[in-house]
């Protein structure tokens, strides 16, 4: 068949990150980049002349490496590398674990978690709101991450002498071992760099640790997401943790919230309710106090229209007992230095009031941050409150209150899972679910444990009548058959984490719920697994002659229609949490994904007349198996008629 008959394929791997990156640095500095040819496949790929590089960044002659601030350690560069190297892997559906697979909007993955990332890129890629992460705190046990993916987790543990022929775990990352901090900041490393990939511009991520790894952490997100972006350290009093045999007896844990661009997130309004009423977050004179010595910025004024009180100074805050008026009108700011900021507000002048602001979720009506002297704003709604730039923060640093692991124990235990592996509890992670600019935004969690992070998701909305939805990512870590999970049944922690989602989803149901919310418990299950497509589709090149029978078909005999159409999904970047419906057209089985978002049919056998029934349809996409067509002439012809029934329709094959 001639090259330009032939229908387009997906590339149906994850992207290559290496060559995207060069290719943005080429729109920089186009002289450092270069074609070269790849030593394995042959292939032509860009290439960076590093010592070019170097040069156009610097204003004298470059010898060699210079030294500068930085965390290093063994295995960095590999990381990286690691990184950036592409997959071929695919998500396959697993209706039978979900609930409400067809409505659902939440999304829980099985799977190792940095292949889950890379295949999450372009579907998520900026659309996240908030990731809460608990990853393995390095304490020399159950270190089980390895980023050797050429072989399962089982494999791995076996090689390295970490599990017995039984599968019985014998050690993880001793102490002993030389690479002790170096693997954990390994495994660290390019699992931070996706998630600040997946972040919205006002996103931000929080992640536990302990005293033993945090201030590595601490300069490692600087690194992948910039000092100037950190926007906390939270000390977490972790209730109960008194028994353990340190020296030291410690009792808190630590948090370090990092944002995607600090200027862009909004000041959270949410506070430790446990906060004491002495506290000056209580007290306007001393929260509004300018700093000591002058204001930060030259006074500002405002112009409010009428209902409004006088205009008054940079940092003060104006209250009035009840509401005002419905208002609808727009308020002026002049002078002042850059980035004032004026906030309207369902504010409070009490601790009573504050807390109704936390309960009713109260977020600004309208928040305006201008980089000019003046500028102006306009609002809808009930206004009690006015302020402008000099605000304190409404986030203490200090969580108190919140319990630690027995009280996260003890709520597994009143949905029957008997779980106690350092839960986290759900007061904790609602408090930092409310910290997210809106309340329909994407939580994701890669390192989901027992799930507590779907769970706070699902009872947060349901008390404040949000649209959120979840992302819950967790590896089938082996559990141990001697332990309370193993005896009730429990083989994985994947499977501890779906069915805590489960009855944490009915039991919420159960209880009152807000008149807004869309009641929304369910979850997709997707499982990490290598790709559909046999190893010739990304090889062709490599065909030989005892290959020619087999690839009458290049897919994989034991794999489904769903199995192809959420590899597609994935490939093209469309959301795997929307709406799927498969229906018979012309005797052929389709799948129509919102619709007209994508249309997939891989059946065999496809007609010319099918085909123009489908491009009546005016999809955006649609994909057809690549052996599927009922004769070469009709899949010469796909193309031409998409073109002239639905023109702004992309064709592709798999």
């Amino acid at each position: 068949m001639a090259e330009q008959d032939k229908i387009n394929k997906l590339k149906m791997h994850s992207p290559d990150l290496s060559q995207e990156n060069i290719t943005k640095l080429r729109e920089m500095f186009p002289g450092c980049v270069t074609e070269a040819r790849d030593e394995e496949t042959g292939q032509l790929r860009l290439m960076v002349d590093f010592d070019q590089l170097r040069q156009e960044l610097s204003d004298d002659i470059v010898e060699g490496s210079q030294e500068r601030y930085r965390l290093d350690w063994p295995g960095k560069r590999e990381a990286l590398a690691l990184s950036n190297m592409r997959i071929a892997k695919a998500l396959r559906p697993i209706e039978g674990e979900s609930v409400n697979f067809h409505t659902t909007q939440n999304l829980f993955i099985e799977g190792e978690n940095l292949e889950a990332l890379k295949l999450l890129q372009e579907t998520f890629l900026g659309k996240v709101s908030t990731i809460y992460i608990d990853p393995p705190y390095n304490t020399g046990k159950d270190f089980i991450y390895s980023d050797n993916f050429t072989e399962g987790v089982h494999s791995f543990l076996s090689k390295t002498k970490q599990i017995d022929e039984n599968g019985g775990r014998l050690v993880a990352n001793p102490e002993s071992n030389g690479r002790f901090h170096s693997d954990w900041l390994s495994m660290m490393y390019g699992r931070l760099r996706f998630a600040r990939n997946l972040l919205s511009e006002d996103g931000i991520i929080f992640c536990s640790i302990n005293h033993r790894e945090v201030a590595q952490l601490k300069i490692l997100m600087d690194e992948v997401f910039g000092f100037e972006n950190s926007v906390c350290t939270f000390a977490w009093r972790t209730d109960g943790n008194f028994d353990n045999q340190a020296k030291f007896k410690y009792c808190h844990e630590y948090i370090l919230a990092y944002a995607k661009n600090e200027v862009e997130f909004p000041h959270p309004l949410v506070v430790d309710p446990n906060v004491p009423e002495t506290s000056k977050i209580y007290r306007p004179e001393i929260r509004n106090t300018i700093v000591k010595n002058g204001p930060k910025n030259p006074p500002s004024s405002i112009v409010l229209p009428a209902g409004f009180p006088a205009a008054f100074e940079e940092g003060e805050i104006a209250h009035r007992v009840g509401a005002w008026p419905q208002f609808e009108g727009t308020v002026r700011v002049t002078g002042g230095k850059t980035q004032n900021r004026v906030s309207i507000y369902s504010g409070w002048s009490s601790r009573e009031l504050l807390e109704g602001f936390i309960k009713n979720d109260c977020h600004p009506i309208s928040d305006a941050k201008g980089q000019a002297t003046s500028f102006e704003l306009t609002a809808t709604g009930t206004v009690e409150a006015v302020k402008v730039r000099g605000e304190p923060s409404h986030v203490i640093s200090w969580l108190t209150g919140f319990g630690g692991s027995q009280k996260a124990t003890a709520e597994l235990d009143e949905i029957g899972i008997d779980f106690d592996d350092y839960p986290k509890p759900l007061a904790l992670i609602r408090y930092f679910i409310q910290m997210a600019p809106s309340k329909n935004g994407i939580f994701f969690d890669f390192f989901a444990g027992s799930g507590t992070t779907a769970h706070a998701t699902m009872l947060q909305n349901s008390m404040d009548g949000g649209t959120r939805k979840f992302i819950a990512v967790q590896m089938p870590e082996q559990v141990d058959a001697k332990t309370n999970a193993g005896k009730a049944g429990f083989t994985t922690i994947s499977e501890i984490t779906k069915e805590r989602i489960r009855r944490a989803g009915t039991k919420i149901l159960e209880g009152e719920c807000h008149s807004d919310w869309n009641r929304d418990v369910g979850f997709r299950v997707l499982k990490v697994d290598a790709s559909n497509m046999k190893d010739v589709y990304y090889r062709p090149d490599e065909l030989i002659q005892s290959d020619l029978l087999d690839m009458v078909d290049n897919v994989k005999e034991d794999r489904t229609p769903e199995d192809l159409l959420f590899q597609v999904l994935v490939d093209w970047g469309v959301d795997l949490t929307l709406p799927i419906r498969r229906e018979e057209v012309q005797g052929k089985s389709v799948f129509f994904v919102d619709e007209n978002a994508l249309v997939a049919c891989f059946d065999t056998g496809v007609s010319e007349e099918l085909v123009k029934e489908l491009a009546s349809y005016e999809p955006l996409r649609v994909v057809f198996r690549d052996t599927g067509f009922v004769s070469d002439a009709v899949k010469i012809n796909v193309e031409q008629i998409f073109r002239q029934l639905s023109p702004t329709t992309e064709v592709k094959a798999i």
